[in-house]
């Protein structure tokens, strides 16, 4: 079994080297991908020493040498990764020794193209603590609620089954046969500035059959700190919302280009549609809910209704 481990990189000088040597433990992993984003801090620098270092380690720029973001500087990886296998970890977070525990047995059965697992919480900064439990409580550990495999991951994922099953795993916990991503021409939509990673998983999830491995401890661990993106948008803010609908859109594209099951189809449209609402300003939002309900009912029947005629956003 031969991995190669993409990490993108921009402005992570602070981390960067204990992420890589999280990867680097490992005798299955051939290569560490560094896909560097026109960093403005000393992370290029830091690259180039690692991979002078480290011959498993190997730096790739994009062709323009400029900044193109966390999607496009994945596919970069994705693009030059020549293992079987292709895992993901963030630039400022690490692999645990149990990372690819479950993966030496499971992958024995070729039927699976995937395995995810749980991600753990380490709070380097006191302000990176603070605004984390703002926003996810104290819920250290990024799992899913059960372990399943096949389509139940992705209607886990979407919020079709009637069990709760989780609505993420981090990129950190995946580890995906490189000719599946092939195959499907799956890459992360370079025009989500975030969102990407749940963008791609959710499509990920669909054209192959992914299987929970580890989901009960972390396999790997999420640094937070003070420059976390994620957690500088509130939730049901504007931003939250037209980030939202960025996301929603994008899957309703792909649901549609790709034909995919009408059952799945309709859940993602009354996603996207509610998001779509949401963003409308004043007496446009209750028109267009009102006519969106009429012509979807079902719109009315979802959690989403409360997304589509939230006051705060007017």
């Amino acid at each position: 079994m031969k991995i190669s481990v993409i990490i993108p990189v921009y402005n992570a000088s602070a981390f960067l080297e204990k992420a890589v040597d999280s990867a680097l433990q490992f005798e299955e992993v051939a290569e560490v991908v560094l896909a560097e984003d026109a960093s403005t801090d000393h992370s290029l620098e830091l690259c180039r020493k690692l991979s002078q270092e480290h011959e498993r380690v190997i730096l790739y720029q994009h062709d323009d040498k400029g900044n193109h973001g966390a999607a496009a500087t994945r596919n970069l990886g994705i693009k030059n990764a020549t293992s079987q296998f292709i895992s993901f970890l963030d630039a400022d977070d690490y692999y645990l020794p149990n990372r690819f525990a479950a993966e030496k047995n499971i992958f024995r059965n070729e039927k699976i193209d995937g395995i995810f697992g749980a991600l753990g919480t380490e709070f380097i900064t006191e302000k990176g603590r603070d605004e984390f439990q703002e926003k996810f409580k104290n819920n250290g550990l990024t799992t899913v609620q059960f372990a399943a495999e096949g389509r139940t991951v992705f209607e886990g994922l979407i919020g079709v089954s009637h069990n709760t099953f989780g609505s993420f795993f981090h990129l950190n916990t995946l580890t995906v046969k490189r000719a599946v991503l092939l195959e499907h021409n799956l890459y992360f939509n370079k025009n989500l500035r975030v969102h990407q990673d749940s963008d791609f998983i959710i499509k990920l999830a669909y054209q192959s059959y992914l299987k929970t491995g580890i989901i009960d401890e972390a396999v790997a661990i999420r640094g937070v700190h003070d420059d976390n993106r994620i957690t500088k948008i509130k939730q049901y803010s504007p931003k939250f919302y037209s980030n939202q609908l960025m996301l929603h859109e994008s899957l309703y594209e792909w649901a549609n280009s790709n034909k995919i099951d009408q059952k799945y189809l309709q859940k993602i449209t009354l996603d996207y549609l509610s998001f779509k609402i949401a963003n409308e300003k004043g007496i446009k939002k209750y028109l267009h809910f009102t006519v969106a309900a009429i012509q979807n009912p079902q719109l009315l029947k979802t959690r989403y209704r409360f997304h589509a005629l939230n006051p705060q956003i007017q």
